[in-house]
């Protein structure tokens, strides 16, 4: 196995007993003190979770101490249970989970050396940055066996049994109210072409809260089979806290061959992409969702593969990975945004004949500690076991 760098001291941060993954790339996995980093613990990595199949929760310290808390049957391979810290409870994390006895998802809390202290009643799908409130969304609705649940089994609607009451929801974290902010009959009614969405099957994910809590980002996708994912069409939405403004910033002729990832950017309206609209790769791009029609910018060239991209907490750097490549290379480049030059920060070797191209793949996911000096990335780099690996910067 190569090494990951022949500049950069990467460090494996799990023990190699098992497969240990966070998920995603648009959240924290530190808590206050960059004492503890969540992760999810399972035996195999090979397929989709099975219904009733558990993964364990746990922390593990900077110095690779793995510490066990409890478990959850509401996992996946991307996303894991969105597991994170609790912005307004010391010593607590949020969780998702599968709820026996009725059937349904929630989202627990659960604080070190007492357990579960609580709960909401709908699954977290994203927190805000000022911890005030999350964003929910009906999980079990994602046709993404990758992004979703398997005690949750994708429905046979094509449309929600209810557009007026299901939807995009906020969870006050203080008092675990909740209220629809956009339903799917004002998505449909904002839908640019709408009568392509006749006899789809619809369903939302990756919604995310902006700098400043003030403004939510979701997709809206459309499939005409369910069971077949691949091949569906992509509507970026954003709005306020109150709804009224709700808009599809970026519909599917944007995204067709061009992008692969979205998130918000250093400021209020700023939304980041990895578009390749001008056929030569993709690049690390900006918006400002608020201008119509918008006006983008490109930040820097990026490594030309699609990535996951993410802003240093100062806003001064991106992140951006990659898939793997021919020959089953992932690479992690760190890109300076005031200059648009770039450093490759590592190079994570996957077996070539078994790439991970699937809903089970690895994907590095990218994430920055809160003060901007430590990054980790989930990896099966060793060849044996999924694992994440710590760079201090």
């Amino acid at each position: 196995m190569k090494p990951i760098s022949s500049i950069y001291n990467w460090k494996r941060l799990t023990p190699d007993d098992g497969h240990y993954f966070f998920g995603y790339y648009d959240r924290n996995p530190w808590n206050e003190d960059i004492s503890l980093h969540l992760m999810l613990k399972v035996d195999q990595c090979e397929r989709l979770p099975l219904p009733g199949e558990t993964a364990e929760i746990g922390a593990v310290t900077p110095n690779g101490e793995w510490r066990k808390f409890t478990e959850t049957r509401a996992w996946c391979h991307q996303q894991g249970c969105m597991e994170l810290f609790h912005p307004l409870k010391k010593d607590c994390f949020i969780y998702n989970d599968f709820d026996v006895e009725t059937k349904r998802l929630e989202a627990r809390i659960f604080q070190m050396g007492k357990g579960v202290i609580g709960k909401y009643d709908r699954p977290i799908y994203a927190l805000a940055p000022n911890g005030k409130f999350a964003v929910s969304l009906d999980i079990g609705r994602i046709p993404r066996r990758g992004y979703s649940y398997a005690d949750v089994p994708v429905q046979d609607q094509r449309y929600p049994q209810d557009l007026e009451n299901d939807g995009l929801f906020i969870i006050d974290l203080e008092t675990g109210k909740e209220r629809l902010l956009v339903n799917y009959q004002t998505m449909l009614e904002n839908h640019p072409y709408l009568y392509t969405a006749k006899d789809c099957y619809i369903w939302l994910n990756h919604a995310i809260v902006n700098c400043d809590s003030t403004r939510v980002l979701w997709l809206f996708r459309q499939t005409k089979d369910q069971y077949k994912v691949p091949g569906w069409k992509t509507f970026m939405f954003t709005c306020g806290l109150d709804g009224k403004d709700t808009a599809c910033v970026l519909p599917e002729v944007y995204w067709t061959r061009a992008i692969s990832h979205q998130i918000w950017g250093r400021t209020t309206n700023e939304i980041l992409v990895d578009a390749n609209w001008d056929g030569s790769g993709h690049h690390a791009v900006v918006l400002d969702e608020s201008v119509h029609p918008f006006l983008a910018q490109k930040l820097a060239d990026s490594h030309g593969i699609m990535s996951h991209m993410i802003f240093s907490p100062d806003g001064t750097k991106l992140l951006a990975d990659s898939y793997p490549d021919e020959n089953g290379i992932q690479t992690l480049a760190l890109i300076d945004v005031a200059t648009g030059s770039m450093d490759i920060l590592g190079q994570f070797e996957h077996n070539p004949e078994k790439p991970g191209i699937g809903e089970t793949r690895c994907d590095l996911h990218p994430r920055w500690s809160k003060d901007g000096h430590s990054i980790t990335v989930d990896s099966i780099h060793d060849g044996k076991f999924r694992g994440c690996y710590l760079l201090k910067i």
